[in-house]
């Protein structure tokens, strides 16, 4: 009777399997792009893991946030689950203009990119949040290596942001520093925040540190489009970017093919959603209580299955 039963079982699990891989539209796998930031990575693993569960065949493929697009044209790369309205939107609308790209929607996220100082920076620079008075006390935040001139640490060079021309722009007295990655920026920012020594650099949101650490954002001339295309628009009659960054929704976005050859994935990819609390929460376990990806992502998904399972349904 036991050597029966495990025929049995293994037969019928063929089947179920069978039956799961028949109601997709192909086998062939779907290249979903993972970048240097946690969240991303989670949210990106989130899809693929929901998508096979449908029974898709998933491959992450690790691309450049802004280079990905001439693999999202010609079909080599298939789906981006983050693009940040903040710093993503020119290369996503020139992408989508030739028709090769679909935005697939809204992520249920809001992206906030900026500027940001620990609240300690305050008593040496009294005018902040103001940027001119940043400008006004860019020697408190200057090292060795970039005095006379304040530091300013930036995210990676891949992540765009326009932070380089914002400081000529502005003519603000601050040398531009990219981290080398996610992991280095905000291990840069747990340092100086643990001996209060002066710093300001790029965080964003969704992510745990602007709830962990007490601070600002600052505050630039208001954002408009036309501050980034036409020089004559904002303080600087000559040069664009002097303004702030734009805030607005995380966009997933997809090889026009997709819906095409995987039309149930498709659906799937645009129902997704999760929120800016979530996501923080899930990088917290990941980057401050050191649980891996795949650990968050399948606790994520045994606690969340009356959510994904519509996606897919």
């Amino acid at each position: 009777m036991k050597s029966t039963y495990t025929i049995s079982a293994a037969i019928l699990a063929a089947v179920c399997a069978s039956s799961a891989y028949a109601e997709v539209e192909s086998l062939d796998p779907i290249k979903l792009t993972t970048h240097d930031w946690t969240g991303q990575i989670v949210n990106t693993f989130i899809m693929g893991e929901v998508l096979k569960k449908a029974g898709y065949n998933i491959e992450y493929v690790q691309a450049d946030y802004i280079a990905q697009f001439a693999g999202l044209k010609t079909g080599d790369l298939h789906v981006a689950m983050e693009i940040w309205e903040t710093t993503g939107r020119e290369a996503m609308d020139e992408a989508t203009a030739t028709g090769n790209v679909v935005n697939v929607g809204e992520s249920g996220m809001m992206a906030v990119e900026e500027w940001w100082y620990p609240s300690y920076m305050e008593e040496v620079c009294p005018g902040l949040p103001n940027w001119e008075a940043l400008n006004d006390c860019a020697q408190e935040f200057a090292t060795p290596e970039t005095a006379p001139l304040g530091r300013y640490l930036g995210g990676p060079v891949t992540w765009g942001g326009f932070d380089d021309e914002r400081v000529e722009a502005l003519g603000m007295d601050f040398e531009v520093v990219h981290a080398g990655t996610d992991a280095a920026l905000f291990a840069e920012l747990e340092s100086a925040y643990q001996r209060k020594a002066p710093i300001v650099l790029w965080l964003y949101d969704p992510h745990w540190a602007p709830t962990k650490y007490e601070g600002s954002f600052v505050e630039f001339p208001a954002y408009s489009s036309e501050c980034y295309s036409d020089p004559s628009v904002g303080i600087n009659p000559s040069a664009a970017y002097d303004c702030g960054k734009p805030t607005g929704p995380i966009w997933k976005v997809a090889w026009s093919g997709v819906a095409d050859k995987w039309p149930g994935a498709a659906a799937a990819i645009e129902a997704f959603t999760i929120s800016n609390a979530d996501v923080g929460s899930l990088v917290a376990k990941v980057d401050l209580e050191g649980v891996s990806i795949e650990d968050v992502v399948a606790e994520w998904m045994a606690a969340n299955e009356a959510t994904w399972s519509t996606w897919i349904n």
